[in-house]
């Protein structure tokens, strides 16, 4: 039995990162009264974000779940449709679709990556599909390339839930720009952010119109203030889907720091998995997997332990050596409302329901310093899992 180590300074989870013009944007704002939104920061931020994912539109919304209600929106989706994700995701990104009266078909993720697997999508379209989500857990992309062939096969567009992976990439192409539809989040648990924010990329110019009318309200405001009509009506089904202007300010001056951001979150990155996958390796434990050809986020760095016994005794171990760290999602297939207004797709989801139950998040933000990420390793190679324990107890040697 391994005994904590004196009392040390907590490593928090999570520091929401700060930047530095974000309290002069913000007074420049308040000070101007326009607080609405689609003001200058709201452009400023839109600019940037297309030039990181290649978009060809911007929408900035009050969240990713906003951003992904308009794609279903957009998607004209009736009762009965049906749209296939991953069961290894947050709520919203089924949520938002089950509104419009869509069922979510739930299938499995991949073993390494933890993204849609897309040996099983094939046997999850219907007649009845109207979309595929691809979700980009830990801002690591699946295999688009295969999701997109049988997509395009059935004609059915592919959204990017891109809430981990602004920065990343497959292939050379930016996560976000792949999709006909893709979503971003600004909550304050991700890399930039403006407290709560997300934004919708539109990447078929077709949909781009509908899109802004959604945004506001389902009225053609928009098209009245640029003069192409004498009075603005309700045209369409909408909500109030615009990001304050007080928060585009703020996240303006976070994505103008985004590079800088991403080099220290790839530095505590680096260091586990530099640090790692000796310690992983005796202990049965996987590490994160990145496939060459891609390029990934640095948003989160996870564990997957041999056993639900296991997780629980690491993070146990991990709170007596002050370090904050904590699970993930659950499978949605099996979640109350999963059972309620979706189904799992041909050979259930065992992969999501074996990680969902075994994976641990560590510490990644700005804020973490490096002798803090050497506490955590150090918490981590202190840790062994019950397997090794056992034998440890039939062989003292």
């Amino acid at each position: 039995m391994s005994v904590a180590p004196p009392a040390t300074r907590t490593v928090p989870f999570h520091v929401p990162h700060t930047a530095e013009r974000q309290d002069a944007y913000l007074r420049r704002v308040l000070d101007s009264g326009d607080l609405d939104g689609d003001g200058p920061f709201t452009a400023r931020a839109g600019e940037l974000l297309s030039e990181m994912t290649g978009a060809r539109h911007v929408l900035l919304t009050p969240s990713c779940t906003h951003a992904l209600e308009i794609a279903a929106l957009l998607l004209d989706l009736a009762p009965g449709d049906e749209v296939v994700m991953p069961s290894f995701t947050f709520a919203p990104t089924a949520s938002a679709f089950a509104l419009r009266g869509a069922v979510p078909v739930f299938v499995d993720c991949r073993p390494d990556t933890l993204t849609l697997d897309e040996s099983a999508l094939e046997a999850a379209i219907t007649e009845r599909t109207r979309a595929v989500v691809a979700v980009h857990y830990a801002g690591v992309a699946g295999d688009l390339g295969a999701i997109r062939r049988v997509a395009d096969a059935h004609g059915v567009p592919v959204v990017e839930d891109n809430a981990h992976g602004l920065g990343a990439s497959y292939r050379g192409s930016p996560l976000g720009g792949v999709g006909a539809l893709a979503t971003l989040s600004f909550h304050a648990t991700k890399n930039v952010h403006c407290g709560k924010g997300g934004a919708l990329l539109v990447n078929d110019d077709a949909l781009v119109d509908r899109a802004t009318i959604i945004r506001d309200r389902g009225t053609n405001r928009h098209q009245y203030f640029r003069g192409q009509v004498d009075k603005y009506r309700w045209v369409e089904l909408g909500s109030s889907y615009i990001l304050p202007e007080p928060l585009a300010a703020l996240l303006a001056a976070q994505l103008e720091e985004f590079d800088a951001v991403q080099a220290r979150r790839h530095a505590v990155w680096d260091t586990y998995h530099r640090a790692l996958p000796e310690w992983a390796a005796d202990q049965g434990v996987a590490l994160p997997t990145v496939p060459e050809d891609n390029a990934h986020s640095a948003h989160l760095y996870h564990l997957v332990l041999p056993s639900a016994a296991d997780r629980a005794a690491l993070l146990r171990h991990l709170a007596d050596r002050g370090v904050q760290a904590t699970f993930h999602f659950q499978p949605l297939h099996t979640s109350p409302a999963g059972v309620r207004h979706g189904r799992a797709a041909p050979g259930g989801c065992p992969v999501t329901e074996r990680v969902a139950d075994r994976l641990v998040r560590l510490p990644l933000h700005t804020a973490l310093s490096d002798a803090q990420a050497e506490q955590v390793v150090d918490a981590l190679r202190s840790f062994r899992t019950g397997a090794v324990r056992a034998a440890d107890r039939e062989d003292p040697r």
